[in-house]
């Protein structure tokens, strides 16, 4: 049944944040903030999640997970194409996510995967468990915040690596064959997760639906249903705001302007010199995309627990779980900085842009969760 005191609450401030934003920063941000709270949506009602389905796939073969995430790509490399093989949006340019493929992004990622085990969730998991009510991820997000912005104290040596420069499939052998290419990956990683998949624990079945509209509203979705929905969501993003779907900046930039405003001097941090970040710490917070949707995907969790009757009322966080959150979220904050973002902006709207990138952090992130489940049962016993 629906938590009706928590759909009440979500609903408000859902409201109230939607008409500030689009009197403080105008239709465009406001809409930003409904895609992130859709982002939110979907991500609680498929409890689509990269940490779980990673763990899965490395402990008992179990790629149902992996499947629907290589369904999100597909489905998202094909939208995305259009879009940018022309840089236009609805009324702005679009561009990609690119980023170097360098080594910073292998180590980077591996980092990740292992602090995303022990911490119980990535970027998009932490924020959605978060608004869903998980105590223990809260611990997390404080560690993300940390690692990513001590992060950006080494961002010097990290850049002085090895790297092959920004390479765009697409701008390099042309949108089409580039598309074609990655769907025959996309497919042919899928089949082989199907060999290993020989005899995988059952999934909790989905309820008998009432209604098409109820199921949508309370939930729950099918993997792949989630799948499709953050394609499309991922590409509203595009077309808004001129970039994808991002969720790791936000984290540096937070703690960026709390170091500010107690006072610390970031003009000699090579990292807080950029032009781009410069401009960001000056600006209010809600002029900042990736934070205005990390707070509606939040809030838009929130609501889709409350309506799904699955909030968790806060409860005390066993100091086990407190230490191994804390850490993880600092190797999950440092790693996503690194690596020039999360399973989100780097391996979602990366590979959908068709950045090499994208395709190393998703390959080193599968090569560094089997150290983070070891690391899981010490840590976390579980």
């Amino acid at each position: 049944m629906p938590q009706w005191k928590v759909v009440t609450a979500a609903a408000t401030l859902l409201g109230g944040a939607t008409a500030a934003l689009g009197a403080a920063s105008g239709i465009r941000h406001g809409g930003l903030f409904l895609v992130g709270v859709g982002c939110g949506i979907a991500l609680h009602h498929a409890a689509f999640g990269f940490t779980a389905a990673y763990r899965a796939l490395v402990t008992t073969g179990d790629g149902r997970g992996l499947r629907a995430q290589l369904l999100m790509l597909a489905v998202a490399t094909v939208l995305f194409a259009p879009a940018l093989a022309t840089g236009r949006g609805l009324g702005v340019e679009v561009g990609g996510a690119l980023a170097p493929a360098s080594l910073s992004v292998l180590a980077g990622a591996f980092i990740f995967a292992i602090g995303m085990q022990l911490g119980g969730g990535c970027g998009s998991g932490t924020l959605f468990q978060v608004g869903s009510g998980r105590a223990p991820l809260a611990v997390t997000l404080v560690g993300f915040l940390a690692g990513s912005l001590i992060a950006t104290f080494h961002m010097s040596f990290w850049w002085s690596l090895p790297s092959l420069g920004e390479v765009s499939l697409g701008r390099t052998l042309g949108w089409t064959p580039a598309v074609v290419l990655q769907l025959a990956i996309l497919g042919l990683i899928a089949l082989a997760s199907l060999r290993r998949n020989s005899f995988p624990a059952p999934r909790a079945p989905l309820p008998p639906p009432t209604s098409l509209a109820l199921r949508l509203v309370r939930g729950p979705w099918s993997l792949a249903a989630g799948a499709v929905a953050l394609a499309v969501l991922n590409l509203a993003t595009l077309l808004v705001a001129g970039h994808p779907w991002t969720i790791t900046w936000a984290f540096s930039l937070w703690g960026g302007k709390i170091l500010q405003a107690a006072g610390v001097d970031l003009s000699s941090t090579p990292f807080w010199t950029g032009e781009f970040q410069q401009a960001a710490l000056a600006a209010p917070v809600f002029t900042d995309v990736t934070s205005i949707m990390d707070i509606g995907l939040v809030l838009g969790a929130s609501l889709a627990a409350g309506l799904a009757g699955r909030f968790t009322r806060p409860r005390r966080i066993p100091p086990r779980l407190a230490v191994a959150g804390l850490v993880g979220g600092l190797l999950l904050g440092y790693g996503a900085r690194i690596a020039y973002g999360c399973n989100i902006g780097a391996t979602f709207s990366g590979i959908a842009s068709t950045s090499l990138h994208g395709w190393l952090w998703g390959a080193a992130a599968l090569l560094g969760t089997p150290v983070g489940v070891r690391l899981r049962r010490l840590l976390r016993g579980d």
